[in-house]
């Protein structure tokens, strides 16, 4: 499949094992080499996400998060539409890598570095698909510290056999990978300074997901 152009939109989306999709994200090329895919969004970002999600997010409850993944170890649950709030992003997502090095960005700059351990890209017409395996890896803007995120939430995948020993050994792999990309400050880290002082242009145009149909839009259909 060809590179994306820079400045076109692209959709991220999370596709479960079954086919069904988790979520959809708007995104900007920034950039598409053999090395890396490099795409942006800001605040205003359309997006489609598990309606539990958006439920937990709003009411800034966390155990809303386990029902979603207990309603993802079925197969069955609904989307709803979104925006992408708060922060810019700035995404690399190399084309082989169990990961993905996203930045995110206030007002006051790069807020920190977060590390999203995920399936490999799959090219499709619209961008690419990949599949959130959960635990993540935050990373202060100076790369001088870093913590394990959602650690709780991936052992609960795992019992719940979304993410199986395969990925799981994947995962570990990756783990090794990034954290030695830290270490030789390889990868984006190799120009932590352009990337700190990168920021989104306003004058870019607002990212829109493509329409569905009515008849589905909002609902994943079972797995199976």
């Amino acid at each position: 499949m060809d590179s994306f152009e820079a400045g076109q939109t692209v959709v991220r989306r999370d596709v479960h094992r079954t086919g069904a999709v988790w979520s959809e994200h708007a995104l900007r090329v920034v950039a598409d080499t053999s090395e890396a895919l490099v795409a942006a969004c800001s605040p205003g970002a359309e997006t489609r996400w598990p309606a539990l999600y958006v439920k937990a997010r709003n009411d800034g409850d966390r155990s809303v998060r386990t029902e979603a993944f207990d309603a993802m170890a079925t197969g069955v649950w609904e989307l709803t539409d979104a925006v992408w709030q708060e922060t810019e992003l700035l995404l690399w997502k190399p084309p082989e890598a169990w990961f993905s090095v996203n930045a995110f960005y206030t007002s006051t700059g790069l807020r920190n570095w977060y590390v999203n351990f995920e399936h490999p890209t799959r090219r499709t017409v619209d961008g690419f698909d990949t599949f959130d395996l959960t635990v993540d890896l935050v990373v202060a803007p100076d790369l001088g510290r870093w913590e394990w995120k959602d650690e709780d939430e991936y052992a609960h995948v795992r019992r719940l056999g979304i993410v199986t020993d395969t990925e799981h050994r994947a995962v570990d792999a990756a783990r090794d990978q990034v954290l030695a990309m830290l270490a030789e400050r390889s990868g984006p880290f190799a120009d932590a300074a352009a990337w700190t002082a990168w920021r989104w242009d306003p004058a870019w145009p607002a990212l829109r997901l493509p329409r569905m149909p009515k008849a589905v839009q909002g609902v994943v259909p079972q797995g199976g």
